[in-house]
């Protein structure tokens, strides 16, 4: 008897001990549960309210909660994924690729490459490629423009240094007399020998 009494009491000592915080709580305590994604979108709480406050990163801010985004429930499939996978049931014979029938397996191979390409068409890479061919149109696009603009931006500066080239040439140069004009060969033929 004393050796079952030992565990009961343990076991009541333990119940009251969690008990505690329970009862320390008001039974109209409001419980506020808010996500955020910064220290200042948490509210302060009011008398007989408790705030509980997940902080999260903002790239999170709009996206698919991640307990759905990586979800394999039926529901959360597209239907026409859903239709893909429903088209060959109650399908037999040749092309079906069942062991029922003539010729059931002959429908194997395809099935097996048509699952090869919607794993490939959904893979990370495609969307990465996907995303490097926009980029890619989106600069050739402006290429063109770019080019132009920068074109005129050369030839710009080739005339200012061409207009400079020949200012300088036609300047004076310190210390020097500008040259007499040249005769014109009616006055040459004037000119006293």
């Amino acid at each position: 008897m004393k050796h079952l009494l030992a565990p009961a009491l343990l076991a009541s000592a333990a119940a009251l001990a969690f008990a505690a915080p329970a009862s320390a709580q008001s039974a109209n305590e409001k419980i506020n549960m808010v996500i955020a994604y910064n220290e200042s979108e948490c509210p302060v709480a009011q008398p007989g309210e408790v705030v509980v406050c997940e902080i999260l990163v903002e790239e999170e801010r709009y996206r698919i909660p991640s307990n759905l985004r990586y979800s394999d429930n039926p529901a959360n499939q597209s239907f026409a994924r859903q239709v893909e996978q429903i088209k060959y049931v109650g399908d037999f014979g040749a092309m079906s690729c069942s062991p029922a029938g003539a010729g059931g397996f002959t429908g194997c191979t395809q099935k097996f490459v048509e699952a090869w390409a919607a794993d490939r068409s959904e893979a990370e890479g495609v969307r990465f490629g996907q995303l490097i061919e926009k980029a890619r149109a989106d600069r050739l696009s402006n290429i063109d423009a770019d080019a132009a603009a920068e074109q005129e931006r050369v030839e710009m500066i080739e005339r200012e240094y061409m207009q400079r080239l020949e200012r300088e040439r036609d300047a004076e140069l310190p210390g020097e007399s500008p040259l007499p004009a040249p005769k014109t060969p009616a006055e040459e033929a004037d000119k006293p020998e």
